[in-house]
């Protein structure tokens, strides 16, 4: 089992940057594929990014392409939410999430840890 836990959100106004942190314990970063979620108030929650365990590939969502950022420090057992350019349509509680493999990494449903989540609001 992995356990995860994020941090780094807060209020920010439009335009500025924030960096999330999902720190994992009990098994290594580098057994898992890892992603970001999203979840506003009354929304689903929403596939942001992830990046794969075997070369680190990564993926985003349209909505945040060209302004988030995923990384992973292996070595740190921690993956990371780099947010720039934010906009008040990115306000949501953001989760971090894990899996040693995923079939379609844009559903919830697949991925078999997740974190508490942490708070992001951006304002205008």
């Amino acid at each position: 089992q992995v356990q995860l836990v994020e941090s780094g959100g807060g209020l920010v106004q439009a335009g500025g940057s924030l960096r999330l942190s999902c720190a994992a314990s009990g098994r290594a970063v580098s057994n898992y594929v890892m992603g970001w979620f999203r979840q506003a108030p009354g929304k689903e929650r929403e596939f942001v990014a992830r990046i794969g365990k075997f070369g680190g590939a990564t993926s985003y969502a349209d909505s945040v392409k060209g302004r988030f950022t995923i990384s992973r420090d292996d070595a740190r057992n921690t993956v990371y939410l780099q947010m720039n350019s934010l906009k008040p349509e990115d306000t949501a509680v953001y989760y971090c999430a894990a899996d040693t493999s995923v079939g379609v990494y844009t559903t919830p449903r697949w991925w078999d840890y997740w974190g508490q989540g942490t708070q992001v609001t951006v304002s205008s």
